[in-house]
């Protein structure tokens, strides 16, 4: 027998298996080491340390690798790695493999493998020429290890597919088989499918589930609240976290509290990835009622029962904005007409709730980095006072009159035009009725005729409509310029009177967004200030382009009077 204690050499120990439940019932890590210590004895190698692991080497990061820094260290000063076999190393294929042993040979530590497979012989190709480079050398074993570190990933696909299609079967039948959620426990039954896993209530968890569905369905609390109320009771979270550890409660959030609120397990009903998303009947009862779980998600998340026994699972997800995004909504008509005073960017508008279910309009700037609210009636008030104080100088209302006046000589003519190109197209169409029927007379042919008679009641059709057009157009006259006059400069001279009794909060505001050739600030509206006095100069398209868009209306039994 060779003494090896004359040059001992330094190892470590790596023992891999895939799951808990392998190392105890299968290759467990006893087995592994008693061989490794074994091998490593007859060798004549000194195991300075064992590592194991209790995980699946399939994964992106690969469990193997703490061993492999450790041997990289030159502190710890290893020589061999030993490892029962390739598959025990890395079952993510020859990358994996090829990756985890580059490292290893970098640091001049070898891998070994208790059945062979790894050879530790080295050729070099040039070796007859007495040269020597990286490329040039070679193990000869390369190619067995990779097939093997391949095979072993091939076998653990094979594994995965039987076992994870097996469960994916079995939850589709109602059974769990997943970690129990929080409030469940776990517990083996025999079924017609053989043993199986189902879920039973936690005898302390569930009553904080029960009760947390019960409060929420009632709508007197609010989640935070409710998890106030939660955590007074003693809720503990399963999880272990750092806080944990240093002594401090776990105590329920409102994340958790509506991700609990939303799980449709807890009503006895599973629906996820290995479902395909079909909501399942589960094969055990759940926590709450599929009535009281619908309850406490408030419309938001809802179990469907059909005729049929299906089960359906909706999201209804609520409108980000009351209106459709684009339209002005009646409730703020003047949300983005009026800036915020502080950041001179626009307000926007909202409803707040307060604890006894009453709404509070506001508009406020929230979001850039300060907050300005003030409330709807304030804002909307000191609109109408701004109105109110409101004065044009007699140099704007004339330049709002020659504006006007101009656009409207346009509008005028453009009318005239209209009507004269009707007024001509039916002139032409009544000439060339009269030609079809002085043909008609002179005709014999049965085909021509019937041809002739067709042209006819086109002509005329096109003629009927071609008068109704006209009868429009002439209901739809405008008004001449010099009444237009008169009227605008009633309105310019009162204005605050003319928008109070606009009855329309909408064209209110579009009136008064027209007025202004750079929207105010809600300050630049209290009169009192002297900055108000840069606002009173109107948009000289005001009228120009949007006068009869404005459809000013009044409130029954009130009528404007403009003079004469």
């Amino acid at each position: 027998m060779t003494d090896h204690s004359l040059n001992p050499k330094n190892a470590v120990g790596a023992i891999r298996v895939s799951s808990v439940k392998q190392g105890t019932d299968g290759d467990s890590p006893e087995a592994q080491r008693e061989q490794i210590e074994r091998f490593a004895t007859n060798k004549g190698f000194e195991i300075k340390k064992f590592f194991v692991f209790l995980e699946s080497a399939s994964k992106e990061q690969q469990p193997m690798q703490e061993a492999v820094d450790y041997c990289k260290n030159p502190k710890n000063k290893v020589d061999y790695f030993i490892i029962k076999s390739i598959d025990r190393f890395t079952r993510g294929g020859s990358l994996p493999y090829d990756l985890l042993k580059t490292q290893l040979e970098a640091a001049k530590v070898k891998l070994i493998d208790i059945y062979g497979i790894i050879g530790s012989d080295q050729v070099n190709t040039l070796d007859h020429l007495g040269v020597e480079y990286k490329w040039s050398v070679y193990s000869p074993s390369k190619k067995s290890e990779i097939l093997e570190a391949e095979r072993s990933k091939d076998e653990l696909r094979d594994i995965m597919t039987r076992m994870v299609g097996a469960e994916v079967r079995y939850t589709r039948l109602g059974y769990w088989m997943r970690r129990p959620p929080y409030g469940y426990v776990s517990e083996r039954i025999d079924t017609p499918h053989g043993k199986r896993t189902i879920l039973l209530p936690h005898p302390e968890e569930s009553k904080f589930i029960k009760e947390i569905f019960r409060l929420r369905s009632l709508g007197h609390h609010t989640d935070r609240e409710i998890a106030d109320k939660l955590n007074d009771m003693g809720y503990q979270n399963r999880q272990k976290h750092s806080s944990v550890s240093e002594g401090k409660k776990s105590s329920l959030t409102i994340t958790q509290l509506w991700r609990i609120v939303r799980n449709p397990i807890y009503a006895g009903v599973n629906n996820e990835k290995w479902t395909n998303g079909k909501p399942v009947r589960c094969a055990f009862d759940g926590l709450v009622s599929i009535e009281l779980f619908n309850k406490a998600n408030k419309g938001k998340r809802v179990i469907d029962e059909h005729p049929d026994g299906r089960l359906g699972v909706k999201d209804i997800k609520e409108a980000r904005y009351a209106t459709e995004k684009g339209k002005r909504s009646a409730d703020f008509p003047y949300k983005r007409f009026v800036m915020c005073p502080q950041c001179n960017k626009p307000l926007l508008g909202s409803y707040s709730k307060g604890k006894s279910g009453k709404r509070y309009g506001s508009y406020h700037c929230n979001k850039r980095g300060h907050y300005f609210r003030v409330r709807k009636e304030d804002l909307e008030k000191r609109v109408d006072q701004f109105f109110a104080g409101l004065q044009l100088s007699p140099e704007c209302i004339d330049k709002l009159e020659q504006s006007a006046e101009a656009a409207w000589r346009t509008i005028e003519t453009s009318y005239a035009n209209r009507l004269s190109n009707l007024s001509n197209r039916i002139a032409d169409l009544k000439s060339e009725t009269e030609n079809v029927v002085q043909k008609l007379k002179i005709l014999n042919n049965e085909s021509a005729i019937r041809h002739m008679e067709v042209e006819l009641e086109r002509l005329e059709k096109e003629t009927v409509a071609l008068k109704s057009q006209k009868k429009d157009l002439e209901s739809q006259k405008p008004e001449n310029a010099e009444a237009l006059c008169r009227k605008l400069k009633h309105v310019v001279k009162h204005l605050g009177e003319v928008l109070h009794q606009q009855m329309d909060p909408i064209k209110k505001a579009r009136f008064f967004n027209l007025l202004f050739d750079r929207p105010p600030t809600y300050d630049n509206l209290d009169g009192r200030t002297p900055e108000s006095s840069i606002f009173t100069d109107v948009n000289p398209l005001f009228l120009a382009k949007n006068y009869q868009k404005l459809h000013l209306v009044t409130p029954r039994r009130i009528e404007l009077r403009f003079p004469d």
